[in-house]
């Protein structure tokens, strides 16, 4: 498994913004993860994602990671991916 972090990045408050990562292999295994940075709390969770899928070349894929922000304050995210074996 090889694990990395694609980016960084804020969310506004009650935000979504979707970025996008492209010329991904078609054929790697990748899962997506969005962690909060920031601001530190303990009582709910900050934010949720989805991820979305286009094939942009017959052996490359574009992924579209689409995030909401899930409180009244901007959440600084980072963007992990595994690479499964």
């Amino acid at each position: 498994m090889v694990l990395g972090v694609q980016f960084q990045g804020s969310v506004g408050p009650n935000r979504v913004h979707t970025w996008l990562t492209h010329s991904w292999p078609e054929d790697w295994r990748v899962v997506w993860m969005v962690v909060p940075t920031g601001p530190v709390q303990d009582r709910s969770p900050q934010v949720e994602w989805k991820v979305k899928v286009e094939r942009q070349a017959s052996n490359l894929l574009k992924y579209y990671l689409e995030i909401r922000n899930l409180t009244s304050t901007t959440v600084d995210i980072e963007v992990r991916y595994a690479i499964l074996d």
